[in-house]
């Protein structure tokens, strides 16, 4: 590649420790493939194994070491397992997401062909504003947005602000103009007047310096309707937090599986790349986990990066990683959740030896 890049490796939880080195394994092959030179992958301590190790599920030296990497694979987390006096902290992502003011998330949701998708042709991209909104977690500079003035009452605050809203606008609007120029925002203005009407009215602004976007908007509501009847039809959704995150879960599932659905999540210095997808403790360490979103969510990485560097062989490995996967699963290697029989390891092996 242009540059040497070193990312961090966070394996995380359950079917982390499976779906984060297949990833690797593809990237690897891919970037070799683009005739890029070799990543420096760096393994840092997450989840429950460094609650056990640093007695912190995400220790000083991994926040530290990443400060210096170019970007970072991200595990997913089962946090609802910690001990108590770690599960009541913010969890590992929405930390992360918080530190590093990681505020686009970046959730395409594509159906593979052959496979059983609910919406076939379904070709989007969710754009969620990841930094305040609706989720108490991340709104607030010291606290949480959520609080209980007596026992018997618990509030939780939605917060809106103008600087937010522009730059994932902005965000939004950029993609749609790489794709088929075409933006849907996605509000509850008719009950959520100041917030999310404000949300989609500062949309509406920044749409003046895009004149080349069709834009239109849709209560959340019935948005979900017109995803599961017609999702086919649209190209860019941009919302706030929480709305972003259960249209983009919704969206992976219409394309055929939550374990094809990828995310990355960058601010305009750092990005983590983090399938959209839970822990799956249930089937942790049996080989059964798809790995597809993690692998794409990396190559996500490597576009981000390829953009960010202006380096196109990154941007070719991250072409040459989505050609892989998807021919992969025609070739009809898959995963059991697309009604195949592979595991991780073969799936992944499959996929970096495509591109070898």
């Amino acid at each position: 590649m242009a540059d040497n890049y070193r990312l961090g490796v966070l394996a995380g939880d359950g079917i982390g420790p499976e779906i984060v080195p297949a990833a690797v394994q593809v990237l690897d092959a891919a970037v070799a493939a683009a005739g890029g030179a070799a990543i420096e992958w760096v393994p840092l301590p997450v989840g429950a194994e460094a609650i056990e190790t640093h007695g912190s599920a995400l220790p000083p030296i991994t926040l530290e070491t990443l400060e210096q990497l170019d970007g970072w694979l991200l595990g997913p987390h089962d946090s609802a397992s910690y001990p108590e006096e770690h599960r009541v902290q913010l969890n590992p992502s929405g930390f992360l997401r918080k530190q590093f003011d990681l505020f686009a998330n970046i959730r395409p949701a594509k159906a593979f062909e052959g496979t059983p998708a609910l919406v076939p042709g379904l070709d989007l991209v969710v754009v969620r504003e990841n930094t305040e909104g609706f989720y108490a977690d991340r709104s607030t500079y010291r606290g949480t947005g959520e609080y209980m003035p007596t026992a018997d009452v618990a509030i939780a605050m939605g917060i809106f602000t103008r600087p937010a809203i522009e730059r994932i606008a902005r965000q939004a609007f950029e993609l749609a103009m790489r794709r088929r120029k075409h933006l849907t925002v996605v509000h509850k203005a008719n009950v959520l007047r100041l917030t999310t009407g404000f949300f989609r009215d500062i949309c509406r602004e920044i749409a003046v310096e895009y004149p080349d976007v069709r834009v239109d908007d849709f209560h959340i509501d019935a948005m979900t309707v017109h995803l599961v009847r017609h999702g086919a039809d649209f190209d860019v959704l941009v919302t706030e937090n929480m709305f972003g995150d259960i249209l983009s879960d919704l969206a992976g599932e219409l394309a055929g599986s939550l374990g094809i659905a990828p995310s990355v999540n960058a601010s305009a210095d750092h990005a983590m790349a983090q399938a959209a997808h839970g822990s799956a403790p249930d089937i942790a360490g049996r080989n059964l986990a798809n790995p597809t979103a993690m692998i794409a969510s990396g190559a996500m990485l490597l576009d981000w990066l390829g953009n960010r560097r202006d380096d196109p062989v990154a941007r070719q490995a991250a072409v040459l990683v989505e050609q892989g996967l998807r021919t992969t699963v025609v070739r009809g290697i898959r995963t059991a959740d697309l009604g195949g029989t592979a595991g991780t390891s073969e799936f992944a092996s499959a996929v970096a030896d495509g591109l070898r």
